[in-house]
């Protein structure tokens, strides 16, 4: 038996993970005993997990395999049975969750950054997911910080580096290590709920084609397995297939700015008919028509309008969920359906109680994430297929379709404003100052606009009873407007503050009017309430969605 070592350590104070794990620059994560603090704390948090299974991978980026290797040692120190990694130390993380699922693993490990730059001076992430495939919950990831601070030891092996490109088992230590195919369950699960051969049909049409672009990012391999294997797309159609540990030097984003040059292809008399992408680790997407953008708050209450017409959601949808920034397009499919449509904060492990429980089927963010039951995080590669299998039953342009929804049901004009890496110190006063705020605006009057009321959103989980509180800054309106400000704890640098405007709009002549237009007052207005540039400098967002 290999001998275990135990070293000496002391705490960092600033291992707190977010809701998306623990995010740092890749220097962070380098020094001296920090990763090994930190997942020795997710094992001091956990019980009764000797001798099970743990799924292991990431998105490629850099210090992914290095990340991987110490991980595993200290995985086998503390007694964990058998762990499955992917190949080349790969695994998008709505693969994790469907792998976790499947074989009924006590958890996983992901190491993403998600979105953010990767390369040896840009992010890194490390996050923890339980046994049914999502993200830990707040109790768990408090544990794990709690931990963080009082560590002394960690325990580890002292043994060679296995071989994580080659297909079967190895052992570290007593452990068992299953390098698997990172692709092949995932894809699976993909077949299973939609209906492949009329979406091979229309891929194989001379009238429709499409471009999936995978951001040098981890989604490369399964896009390439699906579409261009599986569903005999042309061959070419996904774009930058091959993960990178830099991602090609581009920030693995799916939005109109990151994704520029698959917006530019989608535009003009020879534009494909579907575009798409996902981000680094393949959980979110982006949905582009010829000359149109789908926004995420669409495409949600566009697939729970179609759900139907899958195979896997034929049966109809148990119920539909967004986060608190989402538009409120999906609720108004939802009263149509009769289901019900609950609102949550930010965060996917927000929905994970809804889904077990059998509450949604559907649920999504404004972020660039959708998901259902089939996995416990978003999903890009599985949005991106839905709205495949959607345009190969309806036989309608994405524009077409998303034009019926609006006619249908209205539209919720929509964008989103971010200001990235502003000072922390004034990210904090503008929200602070909008906290204390709250009273006084209600009911005041701008140019035409009546706040309603204004409020600090707060979440009681109606399974848990658990309260999540200060999750953004509502300012609802009369006209059923709303400004939203919420700072995102997705950066490495700063704050990352995010403003939300959204206006309904019944007016056919104006359905299809460029939405910072129609929105130019409230996005002034959103500007002069909160104080944006007193606060962080900035005179202008950084990305417009």
């Amino acid at each position: 038996m290999m001998k275990i070592k135990t070293i000496t350590t002391t705490p960092f104070d600033d291992q707190r993970p977010g809701t998306s794990g623990l995010r740092k620059k890749v220097k962070v994560f380098q020094q001296s005993r920090y990763l090994e603090n930190f997942v020795q704390s997710i094992f001091n948090a956990l019980d009764d997990f000797q001798g099970k299974t743990l799924v292991m991978g990431g998105d490629g980026r850099y210090y992914n395999r290095e990340a991987l290797q110490l991980i595993l040692k200290i995985a086998a120190a503390n007694g964990i049975g058998r762990v499955m990694v992917g190949c080349d130390a790969l695994l998008s993380t709505p693969a994790v969750s469907c792998i976790i699922r499947k074989y009924h693993a006590y958890g996983g490990i992901i190491l993403s950054a998600s979105h953010n730059p990767g390369g040896p001076d840009a992010d890194f992430g490390i996050k923890y997911n339980t046994g049914n495939g999502g993200p830990a919950a707040e109790k768990i990831t408090e544990a794990i910080y709690q931990h963080s601070l009082m560590i002394s030891e960690y325990h580890t092996l002292e043994t060679a580096d296995i071989n994580l490109s080659s297909i079967g088992e190895q052992r570290v230590g007593d452990m068992v290590v299953e390098v698997i195919n990172p692709v092949i369950d995932y894809a699976d699960l993909m077949e299973e709920l939609f209906d492949f051969n009329a979406m091979r049909a229309l891929l194989s049409s001379k009238n429709f084609s499409m471009r999936f672009d995978a951001m040098n990012a981890v989604t490369g391999p399964y896009a390439v397995e699906i579409l261009e294997q599986r569903l005999q797309a042309a061959d070419g159609t996904v774009l930058r297939a091959e993960p990178l540990t830099d991602f090609g030097g581009a920030h693995p984003d799916p939005n109109l700015v990151h994704a520029r040059e698959l917006v530019s292809m989608m535009s003009g008399t020879n534009a494909p008919n579907f575009g798409a992408a996902s981000d680094g680790d393949g959980d979110r997407n982006m949905i582009l028509g010829c000359d149109i953008y789908v926004s995420p708050s669409d495409s949600l209450a566009i697939l729970a309008a179609n759900a139907t017409l899958v195979p896997g959601y034929a049966r109809g949808l148990t119920g539909v969920a967004r986060s608190m920034p989402t538009s409120q397009a999906v609720d108004r499919v939802a009263d149509e359906l009769g289901i019900p449509c609950y609102e949550t904060p930010t965060g996917w492990k927000y929905f994970g109680n809804l889904l077990d429980a059998g509450r949604i089927t559907l649920c999504g963010e404004e972020s660039f994430g959708t998901g259902s039951d089939h996995v416990r995080e978003k999903d890009g590669l599985w949005a991106v297929l839905f709205w495949l299998n959607i345009l190969a039953v309806r036989k309608q342009s994405v524009a077409d379709i998303v034009h019926d929804h609006w006619r249908k049901y209205g539209r919720d004009v929509y964008t989103r404003h971010d200001y990235e890496g502003v000072p922390t110190e004034g990210a904090n006063a503008l929200m602070e100052q909008l906290r204390v705020r709250t009273g006084e605006l209600s009911g005041q009057h701008f140019d035409g606009y009546t706040i309603e009321r204004c409020d600090d959103f707060s979440y009681t989980d109606p399974i848990d009873q658990s309260v999540s509180s200060q999750q953004g800054i509502r300012i609802l309106f009369t006209s059923g407007a709303r400004i939203i400000y919420r700072l995102s704890g997705t950066g490495t640098e700063g704050a990352t503050l995010r403003v939300y405007i959204e206006q309904p709009e019944n007016d056919q002549v104006k359905l299809s009017h460029d939405a910072q237009t129609l929105l130019a007052d409230l996005i002034t207005l959103s500007a002069s309430i909160s104080e944006i540039e007193k606060h962080t400098g900035r005179k202008a967002p950084d990305v417009i969605t």
